[in-house]
């Protein structure tokens, strides 16, 4: 099930008025590539009704089996008896949520107003699409950045901003640009987030007409993009460990849990009432915080739960703390252990959770570059592709030798592909060959496989 969301650009004053799409899938949309997953292990994937504490598989060990246990046992997915269908429980909800109104505020700022379209639609309205016609709508640049920054700035996952190649363009569009992520564990890419131009086709199709300021009617330019839920899926896969999730700060639902740590013969009433006033203090700032008031579970039954849910910080409060007017914070991104003074909390949260921000992106930029390798033969090429790299080699730019790429590499692990063609080019050296034709070469193309 999903739903559509589109944004209407008023005409300006000229002819480059453009209509669009904002698609948004919601609650039975699959994280990134569980299914892919699946597909490559060769089995499929039972109806699972437990959810256990602590991790069974390793991330470096079986990737696929690590990734299905972390959605699940952070609380993130629950399978559903209907094969491809999984319900996003809370914790994953809160996170779209989170993002999307990010999306939307920005949205907002561009004066889009809001459509709702219906889910159907009729057989003759399908066989209307037909080849596309020239033409260009700058817009698409625009939602694409927007992108950018939702997967750099709030998910903290480094992407590379560029064009599809025509075989990997929307069928029905003039041309596809993409927001591209690289998964290292795994050696392949994923599309991030598209921003299609339309160009007119659509509107010829369906005469969707505006007035121009001369008082003639022309069609509109159109442009069309999306995003999922597949963004959380990527966020995943590229902080997660052996532990759990590792939630970056700004799209934490729990940005700061506090537990207390009650000993034999302590002030318990104290203790507690010292947990309230440090959620009190700290929602009263702007910080996301709660505290584990269970009484069923041990302290360290609480730091396992919730280090598998990624929660950036963690406040520890116990009689030796509340003696010295402290509390101890544990970071889930490095581990790393501090006391603070009460006098200090909240300037040094805000400090630990913009660090915890900076370091995720930090850290999986450094493992995305390293991974990237650049060839300039075809011997090269199949090199780094068996050894999980995100290639980028030059390239002549033709269909016909894409295609014959991906038969060529077509195997077990998939075949390889373009992901895109970076909007960022390198120098193209002159006399330089396409790695697989030996043609003269006209770009740079990040090439791989991906799910």
């Amino acid at each position: 099930m999903s739903t559509s969301k589109g944004s209407a650009a008023k005409g300006g004053g000229g002819s480059n008025t453009s209509f669009a799409i904002v698609l948004y899938r919601h609650p039975w949309v699959l994280f990134a590539s569980e299914l892919a997953w699946s597909r490559m292990a060769g089995k499929k994937k039972e109806v699972k009704k437990e959810t256990k504490l602590g991790m069974a598989y390793r991330k470096d060990d079986n990737f696929g089996e690590w990734y299905s246990e972390v959605v699940v046992n952070s609380e993130m997915i629950e399978y559903y008896d209907i094969s491809g269908c999984y319900i996003l429980r809370p914790w994953a909800m809160e996170i779209w949520e989170l993002m999307k109104e990010f999306f939307d505020a920005e949205i907002k700022k561009l004066k889009l107003k809001p459509y709702y379209f219906p889910l159907f639609v009729t057989e003759n309205v399908l066989q209307k699409e037909k080849d596309h016609i020239e033409g260009f709508a700058p817009e698409v640049l625009q939602i694409l950045e927007l992108y950018r920054r939702i997967y750099e700035e709030f998910l903290a996952v480094p992407v590379s901003k560029g064009r599809k190649s025509e075989v990997e363009k929307f069928a029905g569009g003039l041309y596809t640009t993409s927001v591209e992520a690289f998964i290292p564990n795994t050696g392949r890419g994923i599309q991030g987030a598209t921003s299609h131009c339309l160009g007119q086709n659509f509107a010829k199709m369906f005469d969707i007409t505006f007035e121009n300021e001369k008082g003639v009617r022309e069609m509109v330019w159109q442009n069309s993009w999306a995003y999922t839920t597949r963004s959380i899926g990527v966020m995943v896969m590229t902080h997660g460990d052996d532990k759990g999730l590792v939630l970056p700060p700004k799209v934490a639902p729990i940005q700061v849990i506090v537990i207390s740590v009650p000993y034999k013969d302590a002030d318990t009433t104290a203790i507690k009432g010292a947990c309230e006033s440090t959620v009190y203090t700290l929602n009263q700032s702007g910080i996301r915080a709660d505290q584990d008031t269970r009484e069923n579970y041990s302290p360290g039954w609480k730091y396992s739960h919730w280090e598998m849910k990624g929660v950036p910080l963690r406040i520890e409060i116990g009689p030796k703390d509340l003696a010295n007017k402290q509390v101890r914070i544990v970071r889930r991104d490095n581990g790393a252990k501090v006391d603070i003074p009460v006098t200090n909390l909240v300037e040094d949260v805000k400090v630990l959770l913009d660090e915890i921000q900076k370091n995720l992106f930090k850290t999986a930029q450094e493992r995305r570059d390293a991974c990237v390798q650049v060839v300039s033969s075809w011997d090269e090429f199949t090199t780094a592709l068996n050894n999980k790299r995100l290639i980028l080699a030059p390239w002549c730019d033709e269909e016909e030798v894409e295609k014959d790429v991906k038969a060529r590499t077509k195997g077990e692990l998939g075949a390889a592909k373009t992901l895109c063609t970076p909007f960022e080019q390198p120098e193209l050296p002159e006399g330089i060959l396409c790695f697989a034709s030996g043609k003269p070469a006209k770009k740079w193309s990040f090439w791989g496989r991906s799910y």
